[in-house]
């Protein structure tokens, strides 16, 4: 691990994820790149915003008529990032809630495995744990 062992800033954390990311893809720890990985795109799933609720006319168009005339809409925003919405911005307590998730769903997920003899699979999600719980100063 690369950044301080417990940071007090969310973008340290993230920063030191990545840059241990390049150095596992580098050195080929598949397990260490796997791991980090799904904790980066965890992190991210958790900075997107609910989409808004979809808004219906309470007056259909007639099927035949289109609502739209010469291919127009008023307002409509067109063009790269015209999808784009801002992201929510994560607070320390945010990612440590977001990583904390991930370490006890591998631990829990070890234990079953270990209960139906799978004690490989089970050690692997362990050390997946143990990799996630080292940003956390475990």
């Amino acid at each position: 691990m690369t950044g301080p062992a417990s940071p007090t800033d969310p973008e340290v954390l993230r920063s030191a994820m990545r840059a241990d990311l390049v150095a596992a893809m580098k050195e080929r720890r598949r397990e260490v790149v796997a791991v980090l990985r799904t904790a980066l795109a965890a992190l991210d799933d958790a900075e997107a915003v609910a989409a808004p609720a979809a808004q219906s006319s309470p007056v259909a168009a007639p099927a035949a008529q289109s609502p739209v005339q010469g291919g127009h809409v008023a307002g409509a925003r067109v063009g790269v990032g015209s999808t784009e919405v801002e992201r929510r911005v994560l607070s320390l307590a945010d990612v440590r809630a977001v990583l904390e998730a991930q370490i006890a769903e591998r631990t829990v997920e070890a234990e079953r495995y270990d209960t139906y003899g799978q004690h490989d699979a089970a050690n692997r999600l362990r050390r997946e744990a143990g990799v996630l719980g080292a940003y956390l100063g475990r």
